[in-house]
């Protein structure tokens, strides 16, 4: 079956509900009771919700549409994004939808994502359907991996994310991002995507893998494809498992295995070079993973699962990301200018230390991650029968919470397809705000901007939820103002592809090329900066 790409201007909105002060859903029962939002006496949550587990006589959510045997697979096929969109305006934040006989939920009720992965997070794990489909990608790395492994895991590797690790990375981050823009002459027309994932490459190979991973670029561009084929929901075949001997899979599965060989032979060399006694002393990721097999804290297959897992992580998403920032800013050139003027005021190119003052670049990025979330849809498994949204969720399904319905839902978003990064930024004519006690913008670095602050917290998670939220989400949002800031003090972008479509694969892809036209600026920022960037 065809493509139906989903299109920024096809995505209808979901009808507006009213809201209540805290900004969360009204809809109401028959008996003016609302069981995803009333609240207990004790303000504990919602009262509906509370207790160990799911009511026996709690309804099951609708389960509206479907085909024998199929499901709501041919729907998933044509369009899963807008298919997501479209069963949350319908029927309401919890679901149900069937793929091949699999029974799953979708979840777009930010309570009840909040429930999922927060509050009620050690009753639910990654579960069957992730580890059959992305097993043979990533195996029992961090990303897969469940309770004392997962946490054995997360703590061998998070000395590389310290928070003042990651601000080490700026350099890199900036530097690559200063080449990138000497590359293309004024007037030139530029594919963001692949400039964007040169680029991330780039930067994870210095700053987490290491250099060497540089020369292994052809084997990971040739994986990364296989993967973008494999699970482009747009192919009925993608349903189908891995073992299935369709051409993508046989593709998928050599490329796949010819990079964890690669990755296999970059684990050596450092082996030899000898890795330091302990991980958190080493330069890299890489290092820090092979310190950690040589003091016997993961095997060797672990720790290639592991950089399997962080290669993908860390470039992918990243490359959409930054994508999708610069495609938007583009398309908005009076924000475009008031982010170049807040970057050009910098004491030259930006530095870690300098984001927590450039709240425009900031609302530029959340923006973009809102509208263009990189990752479309988490998964989990309730190992027993819960409740969410008033209804009753039986163990061993799977659970789908969709940053792409939750993120673009018009009962938290005002105009919610179109992009507004004003939306993050809080008018100082406004006078201050509670807390704000010197009024002026306002967007903390780490903390909810206002249009968190505004509605429910899990209206918006592209990096998921704790505890187990992306382990590079700091990584991640730095990388993408520095290069966003970097760029435009050299640049000016204008639009080229003005009818941006994106499909669900593993990630949240763009259909084609993403073009726009550089400008570069008469003269460099940076009275230091060498000419040949400007």
């Amino acid at each position: 079956m065809g493509e139906q790409p989903t299109r920024v201007d096809d995505a209808e909105p979901p009808p507006r509900r009213t809201a209540d002060d805290a900004g969360r859903s009204t809809d109401r029962g028959a008996d003016g009771s609302s069981p995803a939002t009333d609240r207990g006496a004790d303000g504990s949550g919602p009262l509906a919700e509370r207790g160990a587990g799911a009511e026996p006589d709690a309804p099951r959510p609708p389960a509206p549409g479907g085909l024998p045997l199929l499901g709501n697979v041919h729907e998933l096929a044509s369009d899963a994004l807008g298919f997501y969109g479209r069963r949350a305006a319908a029927h309401g934040g919890v679901v149900r939808y069937d793929v091949f006989g699999t029974e799953s939920y979708l979840v777009t009720d930010p309570a009840a994502v909040r429930r999922v992965l927060v509050d009620d997070h050690d009753r639910y794990e990654k579960g069957e359907m992730p580890r059959s489909r992305l097993g043979g990608l990533l195996g029992d790395g961090l990303f897969l991996a469940e309770d004392d492994d997962w946490r054995e895991q997360r703590t061998t590797v998070r000395s590389a994310f310290f928070r003042e690790r990651v601000a080490e990375y700026g350099d890199a981050m900036v530097d690559h991002a200063r080449r990138a823009a000497a590359q293309w002459d004024d007037g030139e027309v530029v594919d963001v995507h692949a400039a964007a994932t040169d680029y991330a490459f780039a930067v994870l190979a210095e700053s987490l893998l290491g250099r060497d991973v540089e020369r292994e670029r052809e084997t990971v561009r040739a994986a990364a494809e296989s993967v973008t084929e494999r699970f482009d929901t747009g192919r009925m075949t993608s349903f189908l498992p891995e073992w299935v001997p369709t051409p993508a899979n046989r593709r998928y599965r050599r490329r796949i295995g010819a990079l964890r060989s690669t990755i296999r032979t970059l684990v050596a060399e450092r082996r030899a070079a000898g890795p330091p006694a302990d991980p958190g002393a080493a330069d890299d990721l890489l290092g820090t993973l092979v310190a950690a097999a040589e003091l016997g804290a993961m095997g060797d297959d672990r720790l290639v699962d592991n950089a399997v897992t962080f290669l993908f992580a860390g470039h992918e998403t990243s490359a959409l990301g930054l994508t999708y920032a610069l495609y938007c800013l583009a398309d908005r050139p009076e924000f475009q200018e008031r982010v170049r003027r807040e970057v050009a005021a910098l004491d030259g190119d930006p530095r870690p230390a300098d984001l927590g003052a450039c709240p425009a670049l900031t609302a530029a990025v959340d923006e973009a991650l809102r509208l263009y979330p990189p990752v479309h849809t988490f998964f989990r498994e309730p190992t027993e029968a819960v409740r969410l949204g008033g209804y009753r969720v039986p163990a061993g399904v799977v659970v789908t919470l969709s940053p792409w319905a939750v993120h673009r839902d018009g009962r938290w978003w005002d105009d919610p397809t179109a992009y507004r990064p004003e939306r993050w930024l809080r008018d100082g004519a406004a006078g201050p705000a509670d807390g704000d006690e010197a009024g002026g913008p306002v967007h903390g670095d780490e903390a909810p901007g206002p249009a968190v602050g505004e509605r429910p917290e899990y209206a918006y998670f592209p990096f998921g939820g704790d505890p187990r939220h992306c382990i590079g989400m700091h990584f991640a949002r730095q990388e993408l103002r520095l290069a966003t800031a970097t760029l435009l003090r050299r640049l000016r972008l204008e639009p080229v592809t003005t009818d941006l479509s994106v499909r669900a694969s593993v990630n949240t892809r763009p259909d084609g090329p993403v073009r726009v036209r550089v400008r570069t600026l008469e003269e460099p920022l940076d009275a230091n900066e060498p000419s040949d960037t400007s």
